[in-house]
């Protein structure tokens, strides 16, 4: 009976942890978004600025829902207020597991981590500076004769954040292979003989997380290769975990 009282302390003490980290990071977010809400046409604003840019004289995005004006600038800032907050969120992860990993672990888990945030970033900013400017141009210019391009704002917002997500998702490329070759899952040899098999994946990736044209799906495809190119160089200088020689 003592024992499992005992076993049942620890697990407490750990939902009570878990519990407190979540509401930091729920705080975290709130005090974020709260700062950020005067700011909220802005911001859709400055996301929106690609494709407005990218318009014919003379058209403007649309809002065919009553509600639309209000709530799409307000779910962005949402959506920035998460992004913003990620370092924090992982710190608050980092926080609570990193008392149960080994010495080793350690050492390779927080800068993964750090680097994970930072290939995030970059992928969604490699999204707005380098892809939607040519997307959007792209798709304006190709438009039928005696069709107004005029984008519904929330259908805008719906389209930039699954290419904002595709792309800093797939920028995490070289983090998993770094992974996979430090756990032993694969080495650098298996995967460079894959290669061939790899590049055809990326243009898969690409077609499934972006939309439906050659286009898009080429502009993140080509990106995943290079990626997969560094994971390699990076994974190559790393000793696996079962390695216990110094």
């Amino acid at each position: 009976m003592n024992q499992q009282a005992n076993t049942a302390q620890p697990l407490i003490a750990h939902l009570m942890e878990l519990r407190s980290r979540l509401l930091r990071m729920l705080t975290a977010i709130g005090v974020i978004f709260l700062a950020l809400l005067y700011f909220s046409r802005n911001i859709y604003a400055f996301v929106a600025k690609p494709l407005v840019d990218a318009l014919p004289e003379g058209t403007s995005m649309i809002a065919t829902d009553v509600a639309a004006p209000f709530l799409v600038p307000f779910k962005l800032t949402l959506y920035v207020s998460i992004f913003i907050a990620v370092p924090f969120i992982l710190h608050q992860i980092w926080a609570f597991i990193a008392p149960g990993l080994y010495r080793n672990e350690k050492r390779i888990a927080l800068p993964l981590l750090s680097s994970s945030v930072l290939l995030f970033y970059l992928g969604c900013a490699f999204a707005y500076f380098v892809v939607f400017p040519l997307i959007f141009v792209f798709f304006t210019s190709i438009a039928p004769e005696g069709v107004a391009v005029a984008t519904d704002i929330s259908s805008y917002l719906n389209f930039v954040m699954k290419l904002f997500l595709a792309f800093g998702v797939a920028f995490e490329l070289p983090i998993a292979i770094i992974l996979l070759v430090w756990s032993g899952a694969t080495t650098v040899a298996s995967l460079k003989e894959k290669r061939p098999y790899v590049i055809v994946g990326c243009f898969v990736v690409g077609m499934l997380l972006t939309p439906p044209d050659v286009f898009s799906q080429t502009l993140l495809a080509i990106p995943m290769w290079a990626l997969f190119e560094i994971g390699l160089v990076v994974a190559s200088m790393l000793k696996p975990a079962n390695d216990n020689t110094d």
